[in-house]
């Protein structure tokens, strides 16, 4: 289950997520994580989502208002053609990629680390209707297979896989291949993070 919370009032609770670079060079980073084809909906969401990011820090609100105007009306365009919900209140990495469309919906609350791919019909959303503001955490290059969901307050770790379909619904550590309904780990392989760490 997914409930979205009024993305202005997340923004105001939860700071975006710094990044060094500008706007046109993060949609540039984008593009070529996307294979450089400016068509793709993923890519689209994507450099939408970092446009509503971005104009959050123009002032005075007065000037913010007609670029609030227009990501709004690029937003609900990328949510209701090609089936991509997500809002910019997400804590997007960077050169996250988009695989295809359809059926994706990101809580406002989520975090998806640098380098992660996220495929059609993944959900990452709350899980209770007491709680609806708990999101999931994704750490670093996290893979999400399609049809995947991940719900509640659950952190995944870097390097983790999610098989097709899963259902994920607690933590999971770095490297872990988790499938299935409920998710269950088949196996855990050593962070990228942690082998460059120990061959520095």
């Amino acid at each position: 289950m997914v409930v979205q919370s009024d993305p202005d009032a997340i923004a105001r609770e939860i700071p975006p997520k710094e990044n060094p670079l500008g706007l046109w060079q993060q949609i540039k980073e984008d593009w070529i994580a996307h294979g450089r084809d400016w068509t793709k909906p993923g890519f689209r969401a994507i450099a939408v989502q970092r446009f509503g990011v971005w104009r959050m820090g123009i002032e005075p609100k007065l000037f913010r208002a007609f670029f609030s105007v227009l990501y709004r009306a690029l937003y609900r365009k990328i949510r209701n053609g090609y089936g991509i919900d997500l809002p910019y209140t997400v804590q997007l990495g960077r050169r996250v990629i988009i695989e295809h469309q359809g059926g994706i919906i990101i809580h406002g609350y989520s975090t998806i680390g640098d380098d992660s791919i996220i495929r059609q019909g993944v959900t990452l959303g709350n899980r209770y209707l007491e709680r609806p503001l708990d999101a999931p955490q994704l750490g670093d290059r996290v893979n999400v297979g399609a049809g995947a969901k991940i719900l509640g307050h659950v952190t995944l770790g870097n390097d983790v896989s999610i098989g097709a379909n899963a259902v994920v619904l607690s933590d999971l550590p770095a490297g872990a291949t988790a499938v299935g309904i409920p998710a269950k780990i088949i196996k855990v392989k050593e962070s990228n993070e942690g082998h460059a760490h120990n061959n520095s």
